[in-house]
Parts: structure tokens; sequence; C-alpha cells
């Protein structure tokens, strides 16, 4: 019986873990989730990648000396896309094939400061 219960509790702990970080809808109608201290919203439009940084109070965070890199599936493929600060709190990147929403993958941003985080989606 206590095997079963613990069973039950490790399912219910990953169940929950799981939809805590689900990718939400952001303010610019992308995928949103969370990066280390940070929130990422990816767009993609086109052959174009907008990944918009944000902290968990949706407050703006400047990508000034940021870089990041996104290894996306497209069509059944890895794409890597090289993520470069653009506007105030934007990471921008150029995908040789075009993107289409919802992305599958992981965006890994470094900040000015060296540190590195990742967002899956």
């Amino acid at each position: 019986m206590r095997k079963i219960a613990i069973a039950l509790l490790g399912v219910v702990a990953l169940s929950v873990a799981a939809v805590a970080h689900a990718p939400e809808k952001g303010k610019n109608g992308g995928q949103q989730t969370d990066a280390g201290n940070y929130h990422a919203e990816a767009v993609v439009k086109g052959n174009t990648i907008d990944v918009f940084i944000t902290d968990h109070g949706e407050n703006p965070v400047a990508t000034k000396g940021f870089k990041g890199m996104a290894v996306l599936v497209v069509g059944g493929k890895p794409q890597r896309i090289t993520l470069a600060p653009r506007g105030e709190n934007i990471l921008t990147g150029t995908s040789p094939v075009e993107l289409k929403a919802p992305i599958r993958g992981a965006i890994q941003i470094t900040n000015d400061q060296n540190e590195t985080v990742q967002a899956k989606f």
C-alpha cells in the first residue's frame, strides 16, 4: 500500500511540474515560458524568430550584451538559429527555412554577465 501511495505521489508531482512549465501565450501573441530569472516569449513570422525577454513581473529586460541560440525542430530536423539583441528587450534570429508556430525545441540565453538560462518549448 505504501509503495502505491509513493508511486501515486510521484505521478502527481510530475504532472504538476509539467503544467507549471507549459508554454503560455505572451503579450506579443507568442509562446511564453520560464527561462531562469526571465520569461522568454518566442514569436515566429516567416524565417524570423523574435524572443522577447521580461522579468517575472512582465517588465522588459534590456538585452544589450545578451546573446542566444535557438535549437528548434523544423520539419523533423534540428535547426540552429543564432540570436542577437534588437530593440529594447528582444533577441532575434533568421532561419534558412520557414518557421511555424507552435515551435518545439529550446532557446539558450546568455546575459551580459555570462549567465546562461534555457527556455524549453
